[in-house]
């Protein structure tokens, strides 16, 4: 047909500025305050991280300096038994247990455990058990010690450096103490006894209490094997368990000897961040602990104030976006009614109110606008006038009421008759219509009248006055390619009405063009 069925819509009616205006005066007030939202919890986000990663790193300076602090604490009271207990042991080893001047050595043990405030006691064991000399003024009848642990180790095992023990209670004083003990030995290398130096617990208890740390807050003096030696806050039977397969022994110990770990507590299930430090001369362990409520919670207390005031300001800021975009949205809606009142005027300006076509003054408009599109692009544009054959003794036979109706069915069948959204059809004026195809050849337009022409015959609308008994209609077809400023929107009319001129002087019912005319012959009136 040499039609391009893509082609654009003929009419484009003009923009209307003001609603994109508005719109965009809308969602740039509305992106500002989204913006400063935005800002604002950005801000105060980045400051509450920043608060979080200082308060973090404030507990874990606090937690790795109390566990450096207590690691020296228990180092310093566990080797000056050892110096004590190793001096001591050195001199009772060259004079022999058979040979111990018992008031001198008892006077010694006694002004020795009055200068160290940690030590319960100090005490020496013969090879069974019983107790030799000690720095008690008195010593229970049948005193012996051959049961204990420390005594068992030491009978067994040649190994000459200091033990540190379980915690035990002691059976002198019914105090809780941690056993610092080591081997005596006869010259010629045999089991002799054994030296003992006892700790309080006590003493760590007391000054582990010194220190301030949250309620939540622990400090643990442990073996390296995990059993708890002494712990703040003290509880019964702590020092029955083990720390052995907390994450700390088991996951941190085995790759370093200090550091800091934020981990779930063992013995009461807190969450606290750790220092801990393995002592480098004897197998413990000391942990510090914050519990993570200690620095978290003025932390978060302090977020939440953040958090009220910005919901505050941003409910101030959305109250205040609410009132000015409901205005502006007020404004749009107003504007858009207007807009559409516009449109429909213009429409209706531009619209035949009889056959619901385009009126001449639509066709003004598009034909102007597609003569330029043609010649920019180089495609051919044409143009149909059709007109109602014998529609004045149509008229006169039937009446105008007739004739308008007669006028309205043709109307419908050339909306029907075309298919691209590019074509336009309108109502010249009377009983003469005209059609504009766009990118269209001669051998394409004369197509489409003829398909106009038949059904308009296909009606069968009754006509008493024409030759063929029913209403037809003739066309003219001009054709042009407005490569130049030569091709004109008059002259594009002139020359279609030229052509419907010479179909109706030719006979009517046909279409002319400057390719020919009709090759069909006309219908033949329907059987009455």
């Amino acid at each position: 047909m040499g039609r391009r069925m893509d082609t654009p819509p003929a009419l484009t009616l003009p923009a209307a500025t003001g609603g994109g205006r508005n719109g965009a005066v809308f969602r740039l007030t509305l992106g500002f305050i989204a913006l400063v939202i935005l800002t604002f919890a950005g801000v105060e986000g980045w400051r509450a991280w920043r608060d979080y990663q200082q308060a973090f790193a404030q507990a874990n300076d606090t937690v790795v300096n109390l566990a450096r602090a207590t690691a020296q604490h228990a180092e310093d009271a566990i080797r000056q038994v050892d110096v004590l207990t190793d001096a001591l042991g050195e001199r009772i080893e060259g004079d022999g247990l058979d040979h111990l001047d018992v008031p001198r050595v008892h006077a010694l043990l006694v002004q020795q455990a009055a200068i160290m405030p940690q030590l319960d006691g100090l005490y020496i064991y013969g090879p069974d058990g019983r107790w030799v000399v000690t720095d008690k003024d008195i010593a229970p009848e049948s005193a012996n010690n051959a049961d204990r642990d420390y005594f068992i180790y030491h009978r067994t095992h040649d190994e000459r450096r200091v033990r540190i023990g379980e915690v035990v209670r002691s059976r002198s004083t019914d105090q809780l103490i941690i056993p610092v003990s080591r081997r005596l030995d006869n010259p010629d290398g045999t089991f002799a006894g054994v030296l003992l130096g006892t700790v309080r617990v006590s003493y760590f208890v007391d000054f582990y209490g010194d220190f301030k740390i949250d309620d939540k807050g622990a400090i643990v003096l442990a073996m390296r094997n995990g059993r708890i030696l002494v712990r703040r806050p003290f509880i019964p039977g702590i020092t029955e368990q083990s720390l052995a397969q907390s994450e700390i022994f088991r996951r941190y110990l085995p790759l370093s000897d200090s550091g800091v770990a934020q981990i779930k507590a063992v013995v009461d299930g807190t969450d606290r961040l750790y220092g801990y430090r393995a002592l480098s001369r004897y197998p413990l362990v000391v942990e510090a602990g914050l519990s993570r409520e200690s620095f978290v919670g003025p932390w978060r207390r302090g977020v939440i104030k953040t958090v009220l005031f910005l919901l505050v300001l941003i409910a101030g800021l959305s109250g205040f976006g609410f009132i000015v975009l409901s205005q502006l949205r007020q404004r749009m809606v107003m504007e858009n009614a207007l807009l559409q009142a516009h449109r429909a005027m213009e429409e209706m300006a531009l619209t035949d109110s009889l056959t619901g076509l385009g009126n001449r003054r639509r066709l003004d408009l598009v034909l102007e606008q597609e003569v330029g599109r043609a010649r920019r692009q180089g495609y051919c544009l044409a143009m149909i006038m059709l007109d109602v054959d014998y529609f004045k003794r149509f008229n006169d036979r039937y009446g105008h009421s007739m004739g308008d109706e007669c006028l309205r069915q043709v109307g419908a069948v050339i909306r029907q008759t075309l298919k691209r959204p590019a074509d336009l059809a309108v109502r010249y004026g009377g009983e003469e219509f005209t059609v504009l195809l766009p990118d269209t050849t001669s051998t394409g337009a004369s197509q489409i009248a003829e398909a106009l022409l038949q059904a308009i015959r296909a009606l069968h609308i009754e006509h008493a006055d024409h030759p063929l008994g029913f209403v037809t209609a003739s066309a003219g077809i001009a054709t042009c390619l407005p490569m130049s400023d030569v091709v004109t929107p008059v002259g594009l009319i002139k020359a279609a009405d030229a052509f419907l001129y010479m179909a109706k002087n030719n006979g009517r019912d046909r279409w002319h063009s400057a390719l020919g005319n009709s090759t069909l012959e006309p219908f033949a009136a329907p059987p009455s």
